[in-house]
């Protein structure tokens, strides 16, 4: 696993990342910064772990309104996040969050 510097509202960040996942982190990175620059750009909400947690709900809720997956064996191509995957990414993100638990 290496690590990347990644930038979400102006901080930086410096994430685990498996070997072959930096395209797709790097697109979680930006799906983030996008959803928090938004929320604070609407000039309503200053406090960035509100921001935060509006963010992660807008998140959750767009993938919450795509159809399921379909089934396939593990190590099929293209395979969808599952909730093993969903579950490493919270854990690597608090992690990365550090003792406080607070992302900004």
């Amino acid at each position: 696993m290496k690590q990347l510097e990644v930038q979400i509202m102006g901080q930086s960040y410096l994430l685990g990342c498996p070997d072959d996942g930096d395209a797709r982190l790097l697109k979680a990175v930006d799906k983030v910064d996008i959803a928090m620059c938004k929320i604070r750009d609407a000039g309503k909400i200053k406090a960035r772990d509100r921001i935060a947690v509006l963010a992660a709900l807008n998140l959750a809720f767009e993938l919450s309104d795509r159809p399921a997956p379909v089934l396939r064996p593990t190590g099929a191509a293209n395979d969808s996040p599952d909730d093993a995957q969903i579950g490493s990414l919270l854990s690597r993100l608090d992690a990365a969050l550090g003792v406080d638990g607070r992302l900004l």
